[in-house]
């Protein structure tokens, strides 16, 4: 029987934990140091069940809403961000949160607000559904954000004052996706006021730049994450845009079919923002174990990004 040849395997750089998501980890982690088992944290910290289930061993809580918590414990709002009326019931209950909400998106909420403030309509950019989405549209009162998902959302959507709007974006995004919608809304309505930075966050880019880097030289892309993370879903998508001869988002390395290797010379390995890298390093263990193995990292950033922890568990 003739040995299967050498897989090259391009792995991509940045990839898995950004700096909101290694911060909302942490704050659970000290939250249990410092206040003890059990603590609360109101949906998943991080869309990844690896993670999950390890903090819920140390002693986390997992629970949909604040009606599930006793008011003498400690819960942690998650990264994605919550509506503001979460805070406002932790508030008048008494209770003790610690708002894990990643800095970036919670920009994106200051952002909101203050061009509400100043009287404008506000367009979301975002997935229908998405806890971030949630969140960011429950700061403000309802009818106040309009949520574009689609070049078609954009061409169909009505302003009350075409002069007096404003768009804000879902951090997680598809960055090509995003642009065609932006342009869209800023040919339609030329007077449309931008964030003063981009929304779309440093991570979500930089990851799906080192996808769109090695997808044309890979005959297959590997992307390490849930399936219910969307930064791990768009780089999928990127992908398979990008030229990848295949691409599929895994769990972990049980949840992959070894039929895709047929005939694949050169794979792609990646991991979403709230892929821990263990699973990535078990991904490439379960590669080797069936065909020699040649890595090359494909960089297309270095990352220092690192965000203080609140002082509830500083």
């Amino acid at each position: 029987m003739t040995a299967s040849p050498e897989l090259t395997v391009l792995l991509a750089a940045p990839r898995g934990f950004c700096a909101g998501v290694d911060r909302a980890i942490q704050i659970v982690e000290r939250a249990l140091e410092r206040y003890g088992a059990p603590v609360y944290v109101r949906h998943e910290i991080v869309h990844n069940r690896h993670v999950v289930n390890r903090l819920e061993a140390m002693g986390a809580v997992f629970v949909k809403e604040l009606d599930e918590c006793p008011q003498d414990r400690p819960v942690v709002f998650s990264a994605h961000g919550v509506p503001q009326r979460v805070p406002d019931e932790a508030e008048r209950r008494g209770m003790l949160y610690v708002d894990a909400t990643c800095p970036l998106v919670s920009k994106v909420h200051v952002e909101a607000q203050r061009q509400h403030r100043a009287g404008k309509e506000i367009v979301l950019i975002g997935h229908a559904g998405h806890p971030e989405v949630i969140g960011t549209m429950g700061q403000l009162p309802e009818g106040a954000i309009h949520l574009v998902e689609t070049v078609t959302d954009a061409e169909a959507f009505e302003p009350r004052d075409p002069e007096n709007i404003a768009f804000v974006t879902q951090t997680t995004l598809s960055v090509d996706d995003t642009a065609a919608i932006v342009d869209v809304l800023q040919r339609r309505f030329p007077a449309i006021a931008a964030p003063h930075k981009e929304d779309i966050c440093y991570a979500t880019t930089n990851r799906q730049a080192a996808v769109k880097a090695m997808a044309p030289r890979a005959d297959l892309v590997l992307v390490v994450g849930a399936k219910n993370s969307s930064n791990s879903v768009r780089l999928v998508e990127v992908a398979r845009h990008a030229g990848a001869g295949a691409a599929h988002l895994v769990g972990k390395a049980d949840d992959v079919d070894w039929s895709w290797f047929e005939g694949v010379e050169t794979i792609g390995v990646t991991a979403g923002a709230s892929a821990p890298e263990e699973l990535v390093e078990d991904l490439l263990a379960a590669i080797a174990q069936r065909r020699g193995v040649r890595v090359e990292e494909v960089r297309v950033a270095d990352e220092d990004v690192v965000f203080k922890l609140p002082r509830e568990v500083a």
